[in-house]
């Protein structure tokens, strides 16, 4: 007898069985009646007085009640999935409007706060929260109801099939990342409600929690602070890793498969006590990517996916079709059509982008001298300082480059777009926090990019000259009289005109374009696509220390190995810039100003 394989390491949930003759119903718990007291509550009850009984409650009642409450209060806070329900409206609640309010949700939902203490309480007890597939970023969610496990770590061995009588997939996810995920979806969900007054993003709670929970968990000095373990009478363990998925079979080829690969982004209990709290910091940083970034086309999906990856798929669907004779199978048309998304970002989601590559930048800076070489990593660094190491590329680089460029080929073309430029110069110029930049003096004349800053310049080269010239479209098909549009304008020449950047950018076209020397292992490397541990604590791969590998890795790693590069400070690229150098009546930026 042959036992079914699900696969991605899908867990059917266990079915309830049929009463029979000598078998009872089964048992169904009791409701809870602290539940439904704090759903009065929130009839007959003001806010503060409403806080201060949470309180008071997380802090009396033992995890087995507030177990079952724990679901409703996030979704009191944060609002519904659905964006029905607004919760307590942390992107419209400020300080100066609404102080009292105001001042008694932050303190309620700090790092150290009350909220933060029950999810650490339900976290000793190994609770587990479904969370719906079907909310997820659409790219994700057509992947994983196709079967096809996405590569990042954090839905590894998490996806359950329903239980009989229930309908869709869900995600297993403990308190932390349940409260997370909520936090985060609250910026795209939550657009719906009216604002009665003038709203700016960088005084609303959210934000400022967003710029509090990266500070807290990704912080640019010292360790990040461990879960209050003594003030709850037990100690806090990361999430033990689950039993191994059970994987795709094996189609002949022999790297790592993607589909097949398990991984639990969490240390094993073993393991060195320091490194149990990264998984927190990790967590919280790919809830955050995958949440905010991880939006785009159908064309950008096929572009992002590995040839290995694809031909997985391909392979997965012609098993799927050649075994179900009995019902048609779904074209693939149809199936890959779920991928396209209609998603718009808002301005408010943009701002809080760029204060997490802000905050990002200055957490990977924060690395210590002796850390900076990849050379030295893995035999003394901490895996809080290996994480500042590989943070932007491993974590953020690719999603972010595709976000941007959703961003800067659907954004409105009006000067709302100045919120996507920022945020792109932003990530642009890491040197900008750096923690030297604080004994610069304030001279007005532009510093010399030192040329340390080279290796970053390279390895995201398509960020500097691919979304340049996609800039320089948007610009042409503007009105630049307009002051703020040729303000914009303005700004890009600015930055680019940072003494040393175009050397630099120039340096790693040239490498890029270097003819690829016929060495085995190194054409191998080129073609395939590295693998992303998912723990900190893993085996890193070797690092590369070729420059113009790495350039060439990049490039293909975002556009794909028949991607057609066209250089920066190529003719035709001059001739958008200069009127002397365009066509006849063709287009140029200058001649528009």
């Amino acid at each position: 007898m042959v036992k079914k394989l699900w696969p991605l390491g899908l867990q059917r949930a266990p079915r309830t069985p049929r009463p029979g003759p000598a078998m009872a119903l089964p048992h169904v718990p009791p409701p809870s009646f602290l539940l439904a007291s704090l759903k009065a509550d929130c009839v007959s009850k003001s806010f503060a007085q409403r806080c201060h009984d949470l309180v008071k409650v997380i802090e009396d009642f033992p995890a087995k009640e507030l177990h079952c409450i724990f679901p409703w209060l996030v979704e009191n806070i944060f609002g519904s999935l659905d964006g029905i329900l607004v919760g307590w409206n942390l992107r419209c609640l400020q300080g100066r409007v609404n102080p009292m309010e105001y001042s008694i949700a932050m303190e309620f939902l700090d790092p150290s706060g009350p909220m933060m203490k029950l999810v650490y309480k339900l976290q000793a007890e190994d609770y587990k929260y479904d969370f719906p597939v079907s909310y997820l970023p659409e790219p994700v969610r057509a992947c994983i109801q196709e079967r096809v496990l996405p590569e990042c770590p954090l839905y590894h061995n998490k996806v359950q099939l329903p239980a009989a009588g229930t309908q869709g997939l869900h995600l297993a996810l403990n308190p932390f990342e349940y409260y997370m995920f909520f936090f985060a979806l609250s910026l795209i969900t939550q657009r719906n409600f009216p604002l009665s007054v003038h709203v700016r993003t960088s005084d609303c709670a959210y934000f400022i929690l967003v710029d509090r929970y990266l500070t807290w968990f990704l912080p640019t000095e010292g360790n990040v602070v461990p879960p209050p373990s003594t003030t709850l009478g037990c100690t806090i363990p990361s999430p033990a890793p689950r039993t191994p998925a059970v994987p795709f079979t094996s189609y002949g080829l022999h790297h790592t498969s993607l589909l097949k690969r398990h991984i639990s982004h969490q240390p094993s209990v073993n393991a060195d006590p320091a490194s149990q709290e990264i998984w927190r910091s990790e967590t919280l940083l790919q809830v955050f990517v995958e949440m905010w970034l991880h939006h785009y086309s159908l064309e950008m999906y096929q572009k992002m996916q590995s040839p290995h990856a694809k031909l997985e798929v391909l392979h997965y669907r012609l098993s799927m079709s050649s075994s179900l004779h009995s019902s048609p199978a779904q074209p693939s048309y149809q199936a890959l059509h779920a991928y396209q998304e209609s998603f718009k970002p808002t301005e408010e989601h943009v701002l809080v982008v760029r204060l997490l590559l802000k905050h990002l930048h200055a957490f990977s800076n924060s690395l210590k001298p002796e850390q900076v070489s990849p050379s030295t990593h893995s035999h003394t660094a901490s895996p809080l300082e290996e994480f500042k190491r590989v943070v932007i590329p491993r974590f953020v680089q690719q999603k972010l480059y595709v976000f941007l460029q959703h961003c800067f080929g659907h954004w409105p073309l009006d000067a709302s777009f100045r919120a996507v430029l920022e945020m792109w110069l932003s990530y642009l110029q890491p040197w900008r926090y750096a923690p030297e930049k604080q004994f610069l003096t304030a001279d007005p004349q532009p510093r010399t990019i030192p040329e340390k800053w080279a290796p970053f310049v390279q390895e995201n080269l398509l960020m500097y000259t691919k979304l340049f010239i996609g800039f320089l479209n948007r610009a042409l098909r503007t009105d630049l009289v307009s002051p703020k549009n040729a303000l914009m304008v303005f700004r890009v020449a600015k930055v680019f005109a940072q003494p040393n950047l175009a050397e630099m950018i120039q340096k790693g076209e040239q490498l890029f374009l270097e003819p690829e020397m016929v060495i085995p292992h190194r054409q191998h490397r080129v073609f395939m696509t590295p693998p992303f541990p998912g723990n900190l604590l893993s085996s890193w791969p070797p690092t590369v220390t070729d420059a113009s590998f790495k350039v060439k890795s990049h490039v293909y790693g975002l556009e794909g190995q028949d991607g057609q590069y066209k250089q920066m400070f190529g003719p035709e690229v001059r001739a958008l810039v200069s009127p002397s150098l365009a066509p006849s009546g063709g287009p140029s930026l200058c001649r528009g100003l």
